[in-house]
């Protein structure tokens, strides 16, 4: 016979039905949230490789485009006159520049190993924000400026936002980088690569690798991350001038050449 608190304690029991209902209605509703943030992982993903590469592609080929003084990289050897050799300077200065200002662009860079149409313009200040991820090439502030004594150094994206360095582990002894600005031409020639650490600034050290030390030359500097899609070391690359030349006189015979 069932007592009366016997009924009442089956009425006050919850319905294992019920109860298993809502857990696999909570193990749904979980699933489902997770699903959505995978989803929106996957989507910033191509929005980070694929979309910024695009735009920033297109923004700085608009920007070489809309820049009167830069010469383009990509020219027909039988149509251009190159620079004469009396008109490439090695024991003189060349003009002396104003300094710009930040976010400013004021020069551009051109690798013949990277391509006959590689050109991009180069700004001052290496902040993601404002220059890496928007324009590009940056200039490390209080380094060299083109052609001064000390070292030009240079950074950029190896990857996303047009990825102007993606083919730095490409450059070998030897190579040009050609920069050019309103009034000058400047031809560095590759000399060596390092794969250093975030932290071993004195890479752009004004004599490369030695800081403190005064500068002998005319040095540049390119520096990416490393490897592609880490930010864990640095990929840099060191080159010195080889001459400077005034523009309004042709272009310099390295853009002729194709890197084997």
């Amino acid at each position: 016979m069932t007592t009366d608190t016997e009924a009442r304690d089956r009425a006050d029991a919850p319905a294992p039905a019920r109860s298993e209902r809502r857990r696999l209605s909570a193990v749904g509703i979980l699933g489902e949230l997770f699903i959505a943030a995978g989803l929106l992982i996957a989507l910033f993903v191509v929005w980070q490789l694929f979309y910024t590469d695009v735009q920033g592609e297109r923004v700085q080929r608009e920007a070489v485009e809309e820049t009167e003084w830069v010469q383009p990289a990509i020219v027909a050897a039988d149509t251009v006159q190159t620079i004469p050799d009396e008109l490439k300077m090695r024991d003189t200065d060349p003009p002396e520049m104003t300094y710009p200002g930040y976010a400013d662009e004021f020069a551009a860079l051109m690798v013949p190993r990277w391509g006959e149409d590689y050109t991009k313009l180069i700004y001052e200040g290496v902040t993601r924000a404002d220059v890496l991820d928007p324009l590009g090439i940056g200039h490390y502030p209080d380094t060299a400026l083109p052609g001064e004594t000390g070292n030009f150094a240079i950074s950029a994206h190896r990857t996303t936002y047009g990825k102007p360095f993606v083919d730095i582990d490409q450059l070998a002894a030897g190579d040009a980088l050609i920069v050019q600005t309103e009034e000058a031409w400047f031809v560095y020639t590759v000399e060596s690569w390092d794969i250093v650490t975030p932290q071993d600034v004195q890479v752009i050290a004004p004599m490369p690798g030695e800081p403190g030390v005064e500068p002998d030359d005319r040095y540049i500097t390119l520096t990416t991350c490393h490897p592609k899609f880490s930010a864990a070391e640095r990929w840099v690359v060191h080159g010195r001038l080889d001459y400077w030349a005034p523009t309004g006189n042709g272009v310099p015979e390295e853009l002729l050449e194709v890197a084997p």
